[in-house]
This record gives C-alpha cells, sequence and structure tokens, in this order.
C-alpha cells in the first residue's frame, strides 16, 4: 500500500483570484515544491484531469463568481476522499457549518493564511493528506471485504463473537429463502442450513466458541438430501437432491486492541473434493485387494537392497511370509547377488525381463522372470516385480526332452527298445516318479509288460500281464481305445491290486501296441499340461512302434510308414511351434503383441500359408481382422469374403458363432454352396480350421489357419490348435489383467440382476426385506466373508434364513437397528422379541464367490442391494478392457443380469489416509476392530463389552484388548503423522 504523502513533496493546486492565489502561495512557498494554480472551477478540475494533483487549496470567491464550496462538491462528485481544504478570505459559521456539508478535508479562515500564523494551513493540508490517505485505504480494505463477503459462491455471515448473525450475503440467504431481517440476531447455528446435517448445530456452536478464543476454526460437514437451493453458475438456483459436502471456516475479527469484536463465518461446496477422495480411497482398495489376490509379488528396497515394502502376497511363490522376507535382510538372500547391472539400470531406468532362479520355504527351486525398475517411494528406490514361470519352463524343459526322446524313437530298430525309451524319459517328460508300458502280444491276446521304471515298482510292486479284456484298466483302456485319467485309482472297482500304493494314474492307449501307464504316489498329480504331455509321449511311442510295424510289413506297405513319418515329422513341428509360441506368449505385453505374434509363428517356414485372428466389431455383426501373416492373398481373402455372423457358412465366421472348432478338410468339396470356397482356392488354399479364442467361457474372438494341401488337420493338430485357442485366451485375459493395474480410470455399470438362484436375491426374498453390501470381500482359505446391512427384518431372523442357504457356511449377527448384539450371537439363537427393523450381518461364505470371479476379468465388484423383488449390482470396469465385453462376462457371472446405466468415473492417486493405516493394520486386527464398530464397543455407553466382543471371534479377552489397543496405537500413529505431530516409536505389532 502506498504511503501518505508529506507537504515536502506534495504538488498542490492553489484555486482563488489572483490575490488570493498570492497569499495562499506565498503561505507554502517555503514548504513545497510544486504549486499550480487556477480561478476558475474549470481550471481547476481540468488540472485535476490532466495532472497528478494531491491536495486541493481553494478560496470561497473564485473568478466569474464561482465558490469554492461549488468546487469542492463538482470534486467530491469525482472523487470522495480527495484531499480538499477550504481557506476563505472571511468566514463565519454558516461557511463553515457549509463547508462540513460539502465534506472538506480541513476548514482554514483566511486570517490563518497570512503570516504568523500560516503553520495553520500547513498544518491543514498536512492532515488533509493524511486523511486521504487513511480515507482510501479504509475503502479499499471495504471493497476487498465486499468481493470477499459477497463472493457467489461462498455462503458468508459476520457474527457476534457469541455467534448471534449480524449480517449475511445474498446465497446465504438465498439457499433458505430468507431475508436479512429474518437472520439478523438469530444464533448461525440455529439457522435451517444445519437441520438436516446429524450434529452440524453442535458442530458450528463449538466452531464459533474455538474462533472466539482467537483461533480459526475448520469444520467439515455433510448435508444429507436438503430441501434447500445452492447457487448456480447459470444465474439461479438448483434443487440439492443428493448429499452435500460444506467446507466451514469460522475466523475472528480483532479491533486495533487485539480484541475479538466480531466473527467471520464462511461455508464453501466441496462436494467434489469429497468425492474425489472417496474414489481415491476405493482406488486404493482395488489396489491393496489386488496386490493381495494376483500371483506375482512386487518388492521394493533402498539402494542397499534392504527391503522397504513387501508385497502381502509373497507366499504365492516364496512360501514365507512378508514378516519373514523382512527378516531376511537384503534381496540378495532371496533372489541372489549380481541379478543385474546397476550401470545399466541407472541409464535405462527399467530392465525387463530377467530370468533367475529361486528357492522356496520348502526347498523347492522356482523360475523367475523379474522387471527392476528404479522408483522413489518412501525410502526405496528399486521395484522389483517377480512373475513365477516354472511351470512354463517345465513345460518347455518337458517338450525340449519329449523332443529328444522324439529323436532317439526315430531310430529304435525293436519294439522293447521303444517302451525302453519311453519309460526312461517319461521321468523327464512328465516328472512323474512312475510309468510302464505294455505291448500287446497278438498270439496270447496278453498285454505283458516291456518296459517299467524302478518308481512303478516300488510303489506298486512289480507290474504283470493283463488279458486284453475290460476286467482290467489296461485291458479296457487297450479295448476301448480310450485315454483314461485318475487323480486317485483306487476310486476304480477294476483296480487288480487294492494294496498299491499308487494313486495319480494315466493309462493312454498305444494304438493297437499295447498301453502306456504313467502315475504317481499323490493324487491329482495330473494338470492340463502333463495330460497334454502324456499324450503327446504316447502318441510318439506310437508312432514309433507304427513304424516298426510298417518296416516289419511288406513293400506294399511302404506308403503307410511314409504316412506315420510324416506325421512324426508334424509332431516335430507342432512341437517347436509350441515351443515359439510360449516363448512368444511370455513376452507379449499387451493383446496386439500376442496376436500378431500367434499369426506369425504359425505361417513362418511354410508351416501354413495363412492365419489370421478375427473378433466381432463394435457393432457385433461381423468379424473384422485384428491381425494376420502369411501370403500376399492373406488380406485380398479377408477383404473379399463376407464375415457378417449372420452368415455362418466361412470357417471363422461358423466357429465365432457355434463357439466350437471348424475344420474344413478339403475346400473344394461343395465349392458351389458357398462363395468363400472359390475364394479361398482363388487364393492357394485347400484346408481350414478355426478355433475359438476362449477363457473361462469368456471368448476373445476366433484364430483361423489356412494350409496349401488339403487334409493338413489331422486329430493331433486340430487337439494342439484348440489348445492354443485356450493358451492364447488366457494369455489376452492376463494381459488385460495387468493393464487394469495401470489404469487410472474405469466406467460404471449398474446392472438388474433377475437371478433367482443368486444367493442376495434369494435371501432377501426369504427374509421379505432390503439386503446390501459395498462390495468389500474378506478372503479366508476356503472361504470368504463380507458385512452385509439389513433394512426392514429383524437381522437375527435374515441371519436365521441365511444359515439354510447353499453357499452361506455361517451366519453371526453383529448389530440390531443401531444396537449392538450383546454377544456377537450365531443364527441359532435369535432375537424373538421381533422389534428390531434392521441391523448388520456377517456372512462366511463358501467359495467360488461371485465377487472374485469377476476380479479375475479386471471387473471390480462396488455394490449389490437386493429387495423382495428385485436385484441392482454395480460394477467398475477398468478403461484398457472392452466394455461390451465386460458387460458379457457380468451376464455370465449371473444367469440373467440386464445393464440398466453406464458412466465414465475418473481414477485418481493411489496413496491416502486409508492406505497407510491399511498397510499397517493385519488381517486379524482389522477384524477385530471392525467387529467390534459394528457390535458398538466403541459407543458411550459401550452397547457391548470387550468380553462379548471376544465371544463373538472365539478368542479370549485378553487377545481381543489386544488387537485393540495395538489398533488404537496404530490408528494415532497415522494421524500424528499426517498432522506433523511427532509420535512416540510403536513397539510390536
Amino acid at each position: 500500500m502506498a504511503s501518505a504523502r508529506t507537504l515536502d513533496d506534495a504538488h498542490l493546486l492553489v484555486a482563488g483570484p489572483s490575490d488570493s492565489n498570492c497569499v495562499l502561495s506565498r503561505a507554502l512557498a517555503d514548504e513545497t515544491r510544486a504549486v499550480s494554480t487556477v480561478s476558475t472551477v474549470d481550471g481547476a478540475l481540468e488540472r485535476l484531469e490532466t495532472e497528478s494533483i494531491d491536495c486541493l487549496l481553494t478560496a470561497q470567491s473564485l473568478a466569474d463568481g464561482e465558490t469554492g464550496l461549488e468546487l469542492c462538491k463538482r470534486v467530491r462528485e469525482r472523487d470522495p476522499e480527495f484531499p480538499i481544504v477550504l481557506a476563505p478570505a472571511d468566514g463565519d459559521e454558516t461557511l463553515a457549518s457549509a463547508a462540513i456539508t460539502a465534506d472538506v478535508s480541513a476548514y482554514v479562515p483566511r486570517a490563518s493564511t497570512t503570516d504568523p500564523a500560516a503553520a495553520d494551513c500547513r498544518t491543514a493540508i498536512e492532515q488533509a493528506l493524511a486523511d486521504g490517505h487513511e480515507r482510501r485505504r479504509l475503502r479499499n480494505r471495504a471493497r476487498q471485504f465486499d468481493a470477499i463477503f459477497e463472493d457467489s459462491e461462498t455462503y458468508a455471515w459476520v457474527l457476534e463473537p457469541d455467534g448471534t448473525v449480524r449480517q449475511a450475503n445474498d446465497p446465504a440467504l438465498a439457499a433458505i429463502d430468507a431475508t436479512a431481517d429474518d437472520v439478523r440476531g438469530r444464533r448461525l447455528s440455529a439457522l435451517p442450513w444445519w437441520q438436516s446435517i446429524g450434529d452440524g448445530g453442535a458442530a458450528i456452536e463449538d466452531a464459533i466458541e474455538q474462533a472466539a478464543t482467537g483461533t480459526i476454526a475448520h469444520r467439515e460437514l455433510t448435508r444429507q438430501h436438503a430441501d434447500v437451493t445452492a447457487p448456480s453458475d447459470r444465474g439461479g438456483a438448483d434443487a440439492i437432491d443428493a448429499p452435500t459436502t460444506f467446507e466451514i471456516t469460522v475466523r475472528p475479527v480483532y479491533d486495533e486492541s487485539g480484541t475479538v469484536v466480531s466473527l467471520l463465518a464462511r461455508a464453501t461446496d466441496v462436494t467434489e473434493r469429497a468425492r474425489l477422495e472417496q474414489e481415491l480411497r476405493e482406488s486404493e482398495e482395488l489396489h491393496r485387494v489386488t496386490l493381495n489376490n494376483m500371483t506375482d509379488t512386487v518388492l521394493i528396497t533402498d539402494d542397499d537392497g534392504a527391503f522397504t515394502y513387501v508385497c502381502p502376497n509373497v507366499h504365492f511363490i516364496f512360501g514365507y511370509t512378508d514378516d519373514e522376507i523382512h527378516e531376511m535382510g537384503t534381496i540378495d538372500e532371496l533372489l541372489g547377488s549380481d541379478l543385474f547391472d546397476r550401470e545399466e539400470l541407472a541409464e535405462t531406468g527399467v530392465l525387463t525381463n530377467i530370468e533367475c532362479t529361486a528357492t522356496d520355504r520348502a526347498g523347492r527351486e522356482h523360475t523367475l522372470l523379474v522387471n527392476v525398475r528404479e522408483v522413489s517411494i518412501q525410502g526405496g528406490t528399486i521395484l522389483y516385480s517377480c512373475r513365477d514361470i516354472t511351470t512354463r519352463k517345465h513345460r518347455e524343459a518337458a517338450l525340449t526332452a519329449l523332443h529328444r526322446t522324439t529323436r532317439k524313437l526315430l531310430y529304435a530298430e525293436t519294439d522293447r527298445e521303444i517302451a525302453d525309451i519311453v519309460v526312461d524319459d517319461a521321468a523327464d517328460v512328465l516328472d512323474l516318479e512312475a510309468s510302464a508300458a505294455y505291448l500287446f502280444d497278438t498270439d496270447e491276446n496278453v498285454l505283458r509288460p516291456a518296459a517299467s521304471s524302478s518308481g512303478i515298482e516300488r510303489i506298486h510292486g512289480p507290474v504283470r500281464d493283463h488279458r486284453a479284456s475290460e476286467d482290467s484298466i489296461p485291458g479296457r483302456v487297450f479295448v476301448d481305445g480310450e485315454t483314461r485319467f485318475f487323480a486317485d485309482v483306487h476310486d476304480s472297482p477294476l483296480l487288480s491290486n487294492p494294496e498299491t500304493d499308487l494313486r495319480s494314474a494315466a493309462y493312454v492307449p498305444l494304438g493297437d501296441h499295447g498301453v502306456f501307464v504313467a502315475g504317481s504316489s499323490e493324487s491329482e498329480a495330473f494338470d492340463d499340461v502333463s495330460r497334454e504331455l502324456t499324450d503327446l509321449l504316447a502318441a510318439t511311442a506310437e508312432a514309433a512302434l507304427d513304424r516298426l510295424e510298417r518296416e516289419r510289413t511288406l513293400r506294399e506297405r511302404d506308403r503307410e510308414l511314409k504316412r506315420q513319418n510324416r506325421q512324426l515329422t508334424r509332431v516335430n513341428r507342432i512341437n517347436e511351434i509350441i515351443r515359439e509360441l510360449d516363448q512368444a506368449l511370455v513376452r507379449a505385453e499387451t493383446r496386439e503383441e500376442i496376436e500378431h505374434a500367434v499369426c506369425d509363428r504359425l505361417t513362418t517356414a511354410d508351416r501354413f500359408s495363412f492365419a489370421w485372428i478375427g473378433a466381432p466389431e463394435a457393432g457385433g455383426e461381423r468379424l473384422e481382422s485384428r491381425a494376420q501373416s502369411g501370403t500376399i492373398d492373406g488380406q485380398e481373402y479377408v477383404d473379399t469374403v463376407s464375415l457378417a455372423l449372420a452368415d455362418a457358412s466361412e470357417p471363422a465366421v461358423r466357429a465365432a458363432t457355434d463357439r466350437e472348432a471348424t475344420v474344413i478338410s478339403n475346400v473344394a468339396d461343395g465349392l458351389r454352396d458357398a462363395p468363400w470356397r472359390s475364394t479361398a482356392l482363388a487364393c492357394g488354399y485347400q484346408s481350414a480350421m478355426s478355433v475359438p479364442l476362449a477363457y473361462d467361457d469368456f471368448a476373445y474372438g476366433v484364430l483361423t489357419v489356412y494350409a496349401d494341401q488339403p487334409d493338413a488337420f489331422d486329430d493331433m493338430i486340430h487337439a494342439v490348435l484348440a489348445e492354443l485357442g485356450e493358451t492364447i485366451a488366457a494369455a489376452i485375459a492376463a494381459v488385460e489383467r495387468k493393464h487394469a493395474l495401470l489404469s487410472d480410470a474405469s466406467t460404471r455399470l449398474e446392472f438388474d440382476v433377475t437371478d433367482e438362484t443368486f444367493l442376495f436375491a434369494r435371501l432377501a426374498r426369504q427374509a421379505e426385506c432390503t439386503v446390501s453390501f459395498d462390495g468389500g470381500v474378506r478372503q479366508h482359505d476356503d472361504s470368504a466373508s463380507v458385512f452385509v446391512t439389513v433394512d426392514g427384518a429383524s437381522p437375527d431372523a435374515v441371519a436365521a434364513v441365511a444359515t439354510d442357504l447353499v453357499g452361506v457356511e455361517r451366519a453371526q449377527v453383529i448389530s440390531r437397528d443401531g444396537r449392538a448384539d450383546g454377544a456377537g450371537s450365531e443364527a441359532d439363537t435369535p432375537d424373538t422379541t421381533g422389534n428390531v427393523a434392521g441391523g448388520t450381518i456377517r456372512l462366511q461364505l463358501s467359495r467360488p464367490v461371485f465377487a472374485l470371479q469377476l476380479a479375475d476379468h479386471g471387473i471390480v465388484l462396488r455394490g449389490v442391494e437386493a429387495t423382495p423383488s428385485s436385484v441392482r449390482v454395480v460394477v467398475d470396469v477398468p478403461s484398457s478392457a472392452d466394455v461390451r465385453e465386460s458387460a458379457d462376462i457380468v451376464s455370465k457371472t449371473f444367469a440373467d443380469a440386464e445393464l440398466r446405466s453406464k458412466q465414465t468415473v475418473e481414477g485418481t492417486s493411489p496413496r491416502d489416509f486409508r492406505s497407510t493405516l491399511r498397510e499397517r493394520l493385519t488381517d486379524r486386527q482389522l477384524e477385530v476392530v471392525q467387529v467390534a464398530y459394528y457390535g458398538g464397543y466403541f459407543e458411550s455407553p459401550r452397547e457391548q463389552s470387550g468380553e462379548d466382543v471376544a465371544a463373538a471371534l472365539d478368542i479370549s479377552p485378553a487377545a481381543f484388548y489386544r488387537h485393540v489397543r495395538t489398533a488404537q496405537r496404530k490408528l494415532f500413529d497415522v494421524v500424528f503423522d499426517e498432522l506433523g505431530v511427532p509420535a512416540a516409536l510403536s513397539n510390536g505389532s
């Protein structure tokens, strides 16, 4: 702010007749360097307009009969604060009174302007300059206050120190449809503003008391469905029919002595900020649940390798708890030293696909694919993302071993040599301890053991002959020609040796040559990969035996021998394709990379002429190409043939429509029946096969392959491509789940579910009430638990109904209509008063839980509300996922679901108060305080004692109090950290 002018540096304008000007100018000659003179009103106004004048000194009598009072009035119309001194030649009380009315700054009669009284004139001018400066300062402050107070986006009140309203701005009055007189003199806390806020009046009174002591008070209050209006940026007011959050600030106003003389209260609408904060908490919860359940493990260390963060799901790979990992000290103890080059990491910032081996707690060795990235978060500088690829590596090793076995079999000269090779190599290919090979003796119609491993002799005993009949497992498999896998061979009534220690077993026919047997002393040892490898190994052995049989036949069987050799070559090619595709799928980071890699690998080295992947377009009426590779005619073929889903004749379209593999052995068959066949022949394609890309009953499109010869897709290739379709779909699902973790935006979908088998629909219908839950699921080893809000019925009755429902293992009443359940009772002891109309229950659900099924596809359940007649389900779909495909997943999860609404929800940063607290609390501590909270333990007076809550949790009272104290201490640690208040270090967890 500019300082006040002094007479020494002020520019004065003197107005009056020539003789008066001389007198006045002489009086100021020694006091200022800038004095201008005029004799008329217009001249004075012109000088004031064109020159920088600090003060006007005027006589009463001016030229042309004009007066100084008239000049004063004209100046005041232009500038109410301008300094004016009236110095009349002859002053009296009447003139003095008129001067006061004209609002002159000072009145000095002419007698005072002659020596030796000139000092009075100078003093009057200095006072006028000072008063003018002060009046401008006060006016500027008033304007600033008015600008703040009358802000159309803010509700404001001026209060007495005791909270009585002195003044309210227009938005505050309009919000309650009141006038200034309606609120003046009333207490702010008693205004209708706070009636729809539970403890709003008390909160306002508390803030006023705090501000009255000289401290600025801040409060945040939420108004639920108020019947008032809020200011609209359209100039009017909009009805508030949704919760609105306000930030209330009450400031003290002091006088010159430092005494609080009034209060300024302001209310600002921060609903959007509150919504963003809520979304932030929900986003953090999503990331927390995802980190806890994904199989990849994330670790963060400092520059020395010491752990600063360990993902809670670390046990998935290593078998250790996160505390045990911390106790190891450094990452070198877990992943080994010299994992990567520090200088290379410093240059690139990230290193990907580092392969290493690690040993878990049980001593098993795992092959890991590690990504390393530089970060800066909570003391951590290096982030490690570990993916267990042991199974994939085992599969690659098994395929490599199978490839070696195939080469050995090419040079085998006898059936027994083939049996020995297959049995000897089975341990490497299948990673199973027991194996044997039976060869069929055509002379005696008996299956005789040709080779057996030491493992099968140890756990089963010596293998013996079996008749080729249906009275034994090997005999039936040989007769039927069908492979049989047993999770426990003791379940078969055909088991010939009940004393055997053999459990898991596979019996695979070797064509007309015999039976291959593989097994283990452990139950359920065969997964999809080992089943496929067992079939491939047996097929390889069978092919080798066929080759020998052909060599033993006459020359006229030479053609059959060549066919079998081609089959062996095809097996090698298929093995190579599988190995290359597995490697490509492991490296792929996006769906597009996966699709292009598959097409490229399938058409490399003339394996197939053309391959393409298609998926339904946005309208769902036809297929569109997403990736293709092969001959140059492929693009022309895709652009020419009809890919409309209504015309299900082309192989890709038929596979997409029927959701089953489609094989065209000879394109020339029925050439006139389908236009696509002539186009395919023109491009050189003579056979084709299309397989759906499906994972967990969800389709990602179809893969279609064309060959330049008929019958190119036999049963083996059919099986391999069908399995490849599932593998591709699983890989796409994996990368889309990964992308969902990095997404900061989503689409919210709301469904009406009429699935009568849905658990919440059955519960609401049978209990005749409304039940809801917010999507939060706590997982246990073999179950999951949720907190369910009940409205319109006794929670005891609802819990009793829930215990009879399939899928509910346990139902426990937590609170009744705002009253805590006295002992956290089970559903088998319901309250018989019948007066409770709502409350909270905890349900323990058996797997699978629908919320977790949706999460497998990156879909987040946000809430369920079920009434006796309807069910509403709300989910979030990450921006990286296709909304239409995700809606299909929801529709498949529930028998009947109809999409009602869709909206975009912007994401936020995942770090906040809630995330910090959740990281510090263990699952058990969270469960204990959650049950205590719903049970009313923290109410005053307590609705439930600690012993009651401990009984509900089936723990001792001492354990309950220990968990509660620990949770409270951690809560205050986080609170003090947020406030910047030093807190004592915690000991223990």
